[in-house]
């Protein structure tokens, strides 16, 4: 079995973030339940609905830095083109 450590550190940049959003995630659900009330709930909610977007755009950023010098140009620009649209249709007025 290989270690994560011995890997790529883009990979393990990816996967550092995504156990971070993880981290927030239940922390947000852990601080719901324990303050009990709707309106507290529907704030942290939305904080976790800004760092979602947040963590997607910076593990795309990292994966992609990752393959820049193996994927063509034309693909890197699809990815980057696919992550900025994620990013326009999930952004607040």
């Amino acid at each position: 079995m290989r270690t994560i450590m011995a890997g790529d550190p883009f990979l393990q940049g990816i996967i550092a973030l995504r156990l971070l959003s993880a981290t927030a995630e239940l922390t947000g659900a852990y601080f719901m339940f324990r303050l009990g009330r709707l309106e507290d709930a529907v704030r942290i909610n939305a904080l976790l609905g800004v760092v979602g977007p947040a963590v997607l755009m910076l593990a795309t950023a990292v994966g992609v830095a990752g393959l820049a010098d193996r994927l063509p140009l034309s693909r890197l620009a699809l990815v980057l083109l696919g992550a900025a649209i994620v990013a326009f249709a999930t952004r607040t007025r």
